[in-house]
Parts: structure tokens; C-alpha cells; sequence
């Protein structure tokens, strides 16, 4: 990987898009969602709230980092025109990357006008943050990309035959993150005060929608998982670059691990410690998945060349 210094800073914005979603997940777990009230982008009708609860500061904070993630993937589209020449592949993350974030919050925005946050448990809640988990996977997987093109990866060859599997695989991901999803909601609004009452709760037919939606996410994971293994055996390991390879060892590895904390999750009833490990983990799988087709789908440089940056992008 040849890592200039757009390449580095396309890294680090990936890397902070993780840290506000997990933020966000925090704001999401603790209940904070509605500490700036039904106000966007004010807070509570202020710029600056006044006299803040703890649930307005953690709201407040993540708006900040949200704008902040804004703002870095505006440099990032900028800095992607300015390095590159016209019609290359590195312009198209940048511009993907940066109307999915103008996307991801306009959504937060609708939650919050339209109060879907902190307690509410309506069918609109659960529909909405399915479709800001779709968008926020989008996002992290068109940086991620942005940075894998700007250190040196290949563009997309989608006539290879891996297409149509690789993205059945990103599609149940998508799937599987739009059930832990509801299965997060159960746990927060609806906590159990033991392992028992909350298996009690699961095969309750009176049960909450959110709560019996949450039975089928460990079912879910598992099959999620060990189609990902089989893809990542059939057309990871195979694969002639060592740097494949190793992208899809990482995945099983972090499937595996994925596991293990989902069984912790259940048994601790779902602690916001471990329901922030339980998210990080799933956008690594989810990235690591991006880059493992990326690689496996480059286009032979022989093909095609991918075309040298200018000097801007090691400015």
C-alpha cells in the first residue's frame, strides 16, 4: 500500500466516523437521545445550552463530533478533486462518502424532529434507525474505499464472477445489522433484571414487537457469520495477494470473536460497555468485508491503469 498523505488522512477520517458512531450508539444506550428536546440543529433552542443536564451534554457532544465528521469529509471530497486527475476512481469515494454523511444527518436530524428517540418504542422508530444503519454501513464502506483507491487499490472489475456473492454477503450484513438494530432497542427500552425474566420476555406472546424481533438477531448472526466464512474461504484465501488473504483471515477471526461477544452480551444483559464493543465490532466485520472485495474484485493493473495522483496528494 502506498500511503501518501491524502491516503493517511482518508484513514483518520474513517477512524473518527467510527468513534461518532460509537458515540452515537452511547447518546442511543444511556437514553440521551432527546437531551436537546425536539431541536435540531439548535439544542433546546440555543446554540450553546444553557445549564445542561448530563443527557443534554452527551447529546450536545455528539452533534459537535457529528458536524466535525461533516466538515473532515468535505476536506475529503475537496482534497480528493484537488489530488486526482478527472474520472478517478479516488473523486468517486470522496463524492459518495460525502453525500452519504449529508444523508446520515439529515436522518439524525429526522429522528430528533420527529422525536424518534430516548423512550419511544413505535414501529416508525424501529423503521427509521434500521434505515440510519443502512446509511451509516454505506458511509463507512465509501470511506473505507475512498482510502483503499488513494493507497494504491485497484479499481472495481464487476464482471468477475465473486460479484454477485460478495454482495449477497454485504447485503446480509446489512440485514443482520438492521436485526441487532431492534434487538439494541429491546435491550434498552425494555431491560430484563435477569437472564431468566428476559428469556421469560423473548417467548412472551404479549411481548413487546421489539422484544420478540430480538430472538431471531443470535440466529441471524450465526448464519450471517458462516456465510461470510464460506465466502471469505472460496474467494479470500485463494486469492494470489498475500494483503487479501490476511483482510480475510481478519474476518473470520473477527466473526468469530463477534460471537463470543454477542453469548457475553446476553448473559450480562447487555451492558452499554458491551453493547459499544458489540457495535464497534460489527463495523469491523462490515469494513474488513469492504476491503476483502475490494481486493478480491481489483481490476488487474495490466487491464487498466489506475493512474498516478498529482503532487497535491502528498501535500
Amino acid at each position: 500500500m502506498r500511503l501518501n498523505r491524502f491516503a493517511k488522512y482518508a484513514w483518520g477520517v474513517l477512524a473518527y466516523n467510527i468513534l461518532v458512531i460509537l458515540w452515537g450508539d452511547y447518546v442511543r444506550a444511556t437514553g440521551s437521545g432527546a437531551g436537546c428536546g425536539g431541536h435540531w440543529p439548535t439544542c433546546n433552542g440555543d446554540i450553546i445550552p444553557r445549564a445542561p443536564q448530563v443527557e443534554t451534554l452527551v447529546e450536545f457532544s455528539h452533534r459537535a463530533t457529528s458536524g466535525l465528521a461533516l466538515v473532515l469529509v468535505i476536506g475529503l471530497a475537496v482534497w480528493a478533486f484537488r489530488a486526482y486527475p478527472k474520472g478517478h476512481i479516488a473523486r468517486r469515494g470522496a463524492v459518495a462518502s460525502l453525500i452519504l454523511i449529508i444523508a446520515e444527518a439529515l436522518i439524525g436530524a429526522g429522528l430528533v424532529l420527529f422525536e424518534l428517540v430516548a423512550h419511544d418504542d413505535s414501529l416508525a422508530r424501529a423503521v427509521s434507525t434500521s434505515l440510519h444503519l443502512v446509511n451509516t454501513f454505506m458511509l463507512l464502506g465509501a470511506i473505507t474505499l475512498t482510502a483503499w483507491w488513494a493507497s494504491g487499490g485497484e479499481p472495481l472489475e464487476l464482471r468477475d464472477t465473486a460479484v454477485a456473492p460478495l454482495l449477497l454477503s454485504a447485503l446480509s450484513m446489512l440485514v443482520l445489522g438492521m436485526s441487532g438494530v431492534i434487538a439494541a432497542l429491546g435491550d434498552t427500552l425494555f431491560p430484563s433484571a435477569s437472564f431468566f425474566e428476559g428469556l421469560v420476555q423473548d417467548v412472551s406472546p404479549t411481548a413487546h414487537l421489539f422484544i420478540r424481533l430480538r430472538t431471531y438477531h443470535p440466529f441471524i448472526a450465526v448464519a450471517v457469520g458462516l456465510h461470510l466464512a464460506v465466502v471469505a474461504s472460496l474467494y479470500g484465501f485463494p486469492h494470489p495477494k498475500r494483503t487479501v488473504k490476511r483482510l480475510a483471515l481478519a474476518l473470520v477471526i473477527a466473526v468469530v470473536t463477534q460471537w463470543i461477544a454477542g453469548l457475553v452480551n446476553v448473559v450480562l444483559l447487555a451492558p452499554v460497555w458491551m453493547q459499544l464493543l458489540h457495535l464497534l465490532l460489527a463495523d469491523t466485520i462490515w469494513i474488513l468485508l469492504v476491503l476483502m472485495s475490494a481486493g478480491v474484485l481489483a481490476r488487474l493493473p495490466e487491464d487498466e491503469p489506475l493512474g498516478a495522483a498529482v503532487d497535491y496528494a502528498h501535500l
